[in-house]
């Protein structure tokens, strides 16, 4: 059977304006949603992308848990099986929803093996898988140049997107570019996780030695891919470095002014906004909220007045 087409099934997102914190702040702010998206984050944009452009029936991936909850239930969509590598620290909500979704999953503590360690391990015992990563890939950035694309619609002066391995921000950007749109594009990036915004100022990745411990899960990446390194060195506008204070902060507001339930990494856009509101003063600008897998109790502790 043929897969349907990636734009026939991947949900657009759901633009909100936000008066009260466009006042606030004094730009004219829209929030870009990607909770509505199929598996609660934009990743299902590249992993169904991924899944459905490959002709192998086995996929084998890494993930803090967004990407492999999207590529499980991808390959469930298309009758393939999924292995994920999953931190054992990744939140227990992502966890279940992987098994949840048909997929393996494989437990790593990563102050004793990376990731990617593991990856490798299962990808010689699984040799007819493909090896997808969550960022590093031109079908990944392809998949989320969707949300581009979309965003290229609407007459905005800069978008802000969260920044971990880059697969989102390059993805945004090449839709932007190639739907003829010249907003800038900033990204929201944990300061104690801000490997990027340093490769951005050596003009060069910088790798960080290991897996950061921001509450932004997402970020937790040790460093920018390749491919979206790419794109995003001489496209970004910059990055706004933000703290964990910061990121709870704007989890606390998507949560009181637009009753938005976001993870951590999907509060890093509206957090580089309220910490930097000078940079944007006066502008319009989209805010992209990427996901909303949080586990009830981290939530409620973070979003706690």
């Amino acid at each position: 059977m043929t897969p349907p087409l990636h734009s026939e099934i991947v949900r657009p997102t759901t633009l909100i304006r936000m008066p009260a914190l466009s006042q606030a702040l004094g730009c004219e702010l829209t929030l870009a949603s990607e909770l509505g998206q199929h598996t609660g984050s934009f990743k299902f944009r590249a992993a169904y992308r991924v899944a459905a452009a490959v002709p192998n029936r086995s996929v084998l991936t890494a993930s803090s848990g967004n990407f492999g909850q999207a590529m499980a239930y991808a390959c469930r969509l298309l009758g393939k099986t999924c292995i994920v590598v999953m931190p054992t620290t990744s939140a227990r909500v992502k966890i279940e929803a992987v098994c949840g979704h048909g997929a393996q999953v494989e437990l790593v503590d990563t102050q004793l093996k990376s990731r990617a360690e593991r990856v490798r391990e299962l990808a010689a015992e699984h040799p007819e898988a493909y090896v997808a990563s969550a960022y590093d890939d031109p079908l990944v950035i392809d998949g989320n140049a969707s949300l581009g694309d979309e965003l290229s619609a609407i007459d905005f002066d800069a978008v802000i997107a969260p920044v971990g391995g880059g697969g989102l921000s390059a993805g945004i950007l090449t839709g932007l570019r190639r739907s003829g749109s010249r907003a800038e594009l900033w990204g929201a990036e944990p300061a104690i996780a801000n490997d990027a915004a340093q490769s951005l100022r050596a003009g060069k990745i910088v790798i960080n030695a290991q897996e950061p411990t921001t509450i932004a899960d997402g970020a937790r990446t040790v460093s920018l891919g390749r491919h979206n390194w790419e794109v995003l060195k001489d496209g970004l506008a910059g990055i706004v470095e933000v703290s964990e204070a910061q990121i709870a902060e704007a989890l606390r507001a998507l949560h009181q002014e637009a009753a938005l339930r976001a993870e951590p990494t999907g509060a890093l856009a509206l957090a580089a906004v309220m910490s930097e509101p000078e940079r944007f003063a006066g502008r319009r600008v989209c805010a992209v909220v990427s996901g909303g897998n949080v586990d009830p109790e981290v939530f409620e502790a973070l979003t706690r007045a």
